[in-house]
């Protein structure tokens, strides 16, 4: 952002109208809020977030795999479990908080999930699971 700003914010617009609105609605999510180069996005499972999250992830991963490093576009991504407050069409409360502190600690490219999102995905199953045995989020 700090060598081209115009350019940056184009890319981003681009990267959310090809890919993440896409992704998001293709998971039955919505986002509820923009924060400048962030953004909130709630779904009706645990499951569709985490996917979500991964799919958008290695599509950002390959759309810039031949692009030199310092003009790489990387998102890092929270997804925690838990219950909201809505009012109107914005989220409130612990859940969304707790998302927003794991996207921060995320590795660039990566995706922090609560223990939450952690235990429900071993109750379920659900997660795609890597050679590692970790799930697919972990290792992102």
């Amino acid at each position: 952002m700090g060598t081209d700003e115009a350019g940056t914010l184009a890319e981003l617009k681009q990267i959310r109208f090809e890919l993440i609105d896409g992704k998001i609605a293709d998971h039955q999510g919505r986002i509820v809020k923009l924060t400048g180069d962030g953004m909130l996005a709630e779904f009706p499972s645990v499951v569709s977030a985490v996917a979500c999250a991964v799919e958008i992830q290695r599509q950002i991963r390959q759309r810039f795999v031949s692009v030199p490093d310092d003009k790489r576009i990387v998102f890092r991504m929270g997804v925690n479990l838990g219950d909201v407050i809505v009012d109107g069409d914005d989220i409130y409360g612990d859940a969304s908080t707790v998302a927003a502190r794991l996207q921060s600690i995320a590795k660039p490219g990566g995706i922090a999930i609560s223990h939450s999102v952690r235990e429900s995905g071993r109750q379920t199953s659900r997660f795609p699971v890597c050679r590692s045995g970790r799930t697919a989020a972990e290792e992102h």
